[in-house]
């Protein structure tokens, strides 16, 4: 940490809660590794969440859905290591909660003992609020996640916008009304409709509501990291805004080291180290 910077507080469920009532907007971001949680700690960033994106934006896989919990105990302990004070969520993957409440309760208890999580995220309404009761109950903060599911993708129709129509907003609206019942702390709207955020945000008691794509009226806002940087090839989201391009930065670096290599322009004299001329003409003496 630099000098002259007051190493922040842990932030807190509580500390989250007084933002909501004080009209502050909470930040929120995905991370998958130490160094780049390091970078968020630094920049203040409140939230961090261990993806299961991390299985297409770090492994490099079509969807999430082969994410296992081990990978997301890895990851998730490398960015608590690079972000000690954040409030860190992990993500539940793909068949970890899905099976039934025992399951659920017992990998979200993985996220807290191993990795020192601070929440889990996991997907679905009104069908997964007995597994949130059941990890509230345990004593482990439970995040929902609505609209956009990467993980139902297949029966949604693909990545597109959820809830444009009255019943189908209804819908998502009353399945974000059964999690906050069911002892939810927050939930993240993903690409739904910005006026039915607003109204989920509104209906809101006891329950932080996030928005990722989802338009400007949640309690805060969620963003993909390697979105925000250019950093995943495969397309590019239109709720993404490009805060700087690094993945060109970081090509053109990559293409100017090949090219450096190649015409012997690398390594130069204040890359490498040298040897005094003594000591080199002893050494040719002894291997001879």
């Amino acid at each position: 940490m630099p000098e002259n910077v007051t190493p922040r507080k842990k932030i807190t469920l509580p500390y989250l809660f007084e933002k909501v009532k004080k009209g502050e907007p909470i930040t929120w971001l995905t991370c998958y590794d130490y160094p780049t949680a390091y970078l968020q700690e630094q920049a203040g960033i409140e939230m961090i969440l261990v993806g299961d994106s991390l299985g297409m934006t770090m492994l490099g896989y079509d969807s999430t859905l082969p994410v296992t919990m081990d990978d997301m105990i890895r990851h998730t302990q490398a960015v608590r290591r690079g972000a000690p004070t954040a409030f860190l969520v992990g993500d539940m993957p793909y068949m970890s909660y899905q099976p039934g409440v025992e399951t659920a309760v017992r990998n979200a208890g993985r996220f807290m003992a191993e990795a020192g999580c601070d929440a889990i995220k996991l997907e679905g309404g009104a069908a997964m609020a007995d597994r949130v009761k059941a990890i509230v109950d345990a004593g482990i903060p439970a995040i929902g996640h609505l609209g956009l599911t990467p993980q139902s993708v297949a029966a949604l129709g693909g990545f597109r916008l959820q809830g444009k129509s009255a019943a189908l907003a209804k819908k998502i609206a009353d399945d974000a009304k059964a999690l906050e019942k069911a002892g939810a702390c927050a939930i993240l709207l993903e690409l739904v409709p910005d006026r039915l955020c607003q109204l989920i945000t509104e209906r809101a008691e006891n329950c932080i509501i996030m928005s990722l794509g989802s338009g400007p009226h949640a309690h805060g806002q969620l963003l993909i990291y390697h979105d925000m940087f250019g950093l995943y090839p495969k397309f590019k989201p239109k709720m993404a805004k490009v805060y700087g391009n690094a993945g060109e930065v970081i090509l053109n670096g990559l293409k100017n080291y090949h090219d450096e290599v190649i015409g012997r322009q690398f390594p130069a004299p204040e890359n490498y180290f040298g040897m005094p001329d003594e000591e080199y003409e002893e050494l040719k003496k002894m291997l001879t």
